[in-house]
């Protein structure tokens, strides 16, 4: 299973929301793409990255500092956070980005899902955010009347990376990750599961690692790892 750690972009600066509230946010650097080469000095071999200026502008804002990430990182970027139509994608992958996360526009427009599948197969992945169960859009803040395991299933048939799935209640939180909601999606669709959102220290790691044979892939950490309460040589050395 493979760790990912989180750098979410604000403003141009590395930041963590507590349960993606904008107005709840710590800053960890102004420099992410520093922030980047650590946690791939220290072992990492994927990043997450988040534009979240993007995700409430609804297009990508943060692309120099995306690419300088990419440029200085050297292992594969995925990232989330305003793409929402195939020239928004171009733009990123132009800049180095190897996957892209869509979230909002799985629930508001699923044909652009399936166009840049078709354009960019095997490099999509979706993005579920649920809040109590259900798929929430725009940045969070807005909760849609589909379930998690509903709109991950309307996608099964594509050639999609992943899913990233993110309990909303659980992100920036260290309250530990959602371990049974994680599971049944998993267990619902053949996609692989990125499980995001929660993590607060070793033993969450462990925990989610069981769910490896139900489908879940990779694991998201992000304030765990600012706050100190993860070594992230330690999680992913027990993830090999």
């Amino acid at each position: 299973m493979i760790i990912i750690p989180a750098i979410d972009i604000k403003n141009g600066k590395c930041v963590r929301l507590l349960q993606g509230r904008m107005d709840k946010q710590t800053i960890y650097s102004d420099d992410p793409s520093e922030t980047a080469k650590k946690w791939v000095k220290e072992g990492a071999k994927r990043l997450h990255v988040v534009d979240l200026d993007g995700a409430i502008a609804k297009k990508p804002i943060n692309l120099n500092v995306i690419a300088k990430i990419a440029d200085k990182a050297k292992v594969p970027i995925q990232l989330g956070g305003g793409v929402r139509n195939l020239n928004d994608a171009d733009k990123v992958f132009n800049i180095g980005v190897s996957r892209i996360i869509i979230g909002t526009e799985a629930i508001k427009n699923p044909e652009f899902v399936k166009q840049a599948c078709k354009k960019y197969p095997g490099k999509i992945i979706i993005g579920i955010d649920a809040k109590e169960g259900f798929a929430a859009a725009e940045g969070w803040l807005q909760t849609s009347n589909i379930t998690a395991v509903e709109l991950a299933k309307r996608f099964e048939d594509l050639e999609i990376a992943a899913i990233i799935f993110t309990d909303i209640s659980r992100d920036g939180m260290q309250t530990g990750p959602n371990i049974e909601t994680t599971r049944m999606l998993a267990e619902s669709v053949s996609t692989p599961i990125i499980a995001s959102g929660g993590v607060s220290d070793i033993n969450d790691i462990k925990q989610l690692l069981l769910l490896e044979k139900s489908g879940v892939t990779g694991i998201i950490t992000g304030r765990a790892l600012y706050e100190k309460t993860l070594d992230l040589k330690e999680a992913l050395k027990i993830a090999l």
